[in-house]
């Protein structure tokens, strides 16, 4: 006997649901729940000492919206990235939530971020909110990936026409940076970096004249790898401690 349009609905609703529901589990939108706690001495900035090496600019990276993690940290390939993390107390905290960068190498108790004090206080509704999220110490959060910037190369100190390092700032936490490239646009002659620690990766005798980086894009919700190119150069004449936007978000 033929099912009716009707009935045949609501035999297969159940199913779309289910399928629905699966599906939205795995996007990269969806929140993780999980616990957060702050460093001390960090109320206006972050740490110059973080594992990520960024040294002074870690300190005002993100405006000093910027966090330790133990299992996002993942060897130093998690420096750089970018989360939305929001406490879940609707009595104190924001539906916005604070948006920060790993910079270190940290862990306490469950949590999976330390954040420094300026950013755990941003989760608050407003000031005297944020100041009572403080004092509670350990909060209760969700967090997902955040590429609410473009990525950014920023000229190690170190480097000079014999060696090549630089950090990258802001990718998205849904995928890694697993392998980069520099190459000459000239004549597209490549060398392949290494990660030398935390976000720094690195090259001897590194190509010359304005430079293309090519990143391998590897994780998220599909688990293909990547190659991305961003539209901007390194100039020519860059120098040591320059700040350079890729022009992209990954």
């Amino acid at each position: 006997m033929a099912l009716s349009a009707h009935k045949l609905l609501l035999l297969l609703l159940p199913l779309l649901l289910c399928q629905s529901k699966a599906k939205g589990n795995t996007c990269s939108d969806c929140f993780t729940q999980s616990s957060a706690a702050y460093y001390p001495n960090s109320d206006k900035e972050g740490t110059e000492t973080g594992a990520c090496e960024y040294g002074t600019f870690g300190a005002t990276l993100n405006g000093g919206d910027v966090s330790a993690a133990s299992n996002l940290y993942r060897n130093g390939v998690g420096c750089g990235a970018c989360y939305q993390v929001r406490c879940t107390d609707a009595k104190y905290c924001s539906t916005d939530g604070v948006t920060i960068v790993i910079t270190d190498l940290g862990a306490s108790g469950n949590t999976d971020f330390i954040l420094s004090q300026h950013a755990f206080a941003r989760m608050g509704q407003n000031a005297d909110a944020g100041a009572s999220l403080v004092s509670l110490g350990v909060v209760g959060i969700e967090y997902r990936s955040y590429p609410n910037k473009n990525i950014t190369f920023k000229i190690d100190q170190s480097s000079n026409l014999y060696y090549f390092a630089f950090q990258i700032w802001y990718q998205q936490g849904n995928k890694d940076i697993t392998a980069v490239q520099l190459c000459e646009t000239d004549n597209l002659t490549c060398k392949l970096l290494e990660r030398s620690h935390g976000a720094v990766w690195a090259v001897a005798s590194p190509p010359r004249g304005p430079l293309s980086v090519r990143m391998l894009l590897s994780g998220g919700v599909d688990g293909d790898e990547t190659w991305v190119v961003p539209p901007n150069n390194i100039p020519q004449n860059w120098t040591a401690g320059d700040i350079y936007d890729s022009g992209i978000q990954v």
